[in-house]
């Protein structure tokens, strides 16, 4: 208990509350521009993947994606080559047909087209990217922090849920909260009002609503 208690406040130290409030906020998103070249940038972790679309260092679309059991079994290279191939399915119409960056922090991926005999998934994918007018470049995990998070963002919810916040206790803050207990109830089978209910939390559009649970937060890590 006493480990768990010095683990929770270690994490609540690093992330603070203004880290946990721009969690709960979307980002804004840039409008594309056809005429300029976009950037992509992907990433995978043991648990999931994270992709986002950018243009002139503007994210104009991103998403992440839990994986499922076939998916566990990947070794890292294909984590990060799925990561690459789903990212250019989501978006292929506005990468097609004008040459664009894909930033990677595998660095194996950069020889894609100069490698040998393949796997029969391998040449499947690799058939697939050669429609794109791609260049790949490595770049460091540490400095590709926005695909970092959003590959791992299903660890951190679960990790939240077990560990940090009791959230059994905490979502039940939503049916006594003076602004959310309302729409909370509304969405019980279906949304209301761009208000939608996910894994017993409150939404509205993209973001988490957070009143009285902000506070539970910061209850939680001053104590």
């Amino acid at each position: 208990m006493v480990d768990e208690v010095k683990t929770q406040r270690r994490i609540f130290s690093i992330l603070g509350v203004t880290s946990w409030e721009r969690l709960t906020q979307a980002p804004i998103l840039a409008l594309s521009n056809y005429s300029k070249s976009f950037k992509l940038e992907c990433d995978a972790s043991e648990v999931g993947i994270g992709v986002v679309l950018l243009q002139e260092g503007f994210p104009i679309a991103y998403f992440s994606e839990k994986l499922k059991a076939a998916h566990l079994n990947y070794s890292t290279y294909d984590r990060e080559l799925y990561a690459l191939v789903k990212a250019l399915q989501t978006w292929q119409h506005y990468l097609l047909p004008k040459e664009f960056l894909i930033h990677s922090d595998h660095e194996a991926l950069k020889n894609l087209r100069g490698q040998g005999k393949l796997s029969k998934r391998h040449t499947k994918w690799v058939e697939f990217l050669e429609k794109f007018p791609y260049v790949i470049k490595h770049k460091q995990g540490e400095l590709n922090v926005l695909v970092y998070v959003l590959s791992r963002r299903h660890t951190l919810i679960t990790m939240l849920e077990t560990k940090i916040l009791g959230l059994n206790c905490i979502k039940e803050l939503f049916e006594k909260d003076i602004d959310f207990s309302k729409p909370f109830a509304m969405c019980v089978h279906a949304a209301f009002c761009d208000y939608y209910r996910h894994y017993g939390f409150l939404f509205k559009g993209e973001r988490l609503c957070a009143n009285e649970l902000h506070q539970a937060i910061a209850c939680e890590r001053s104590t």
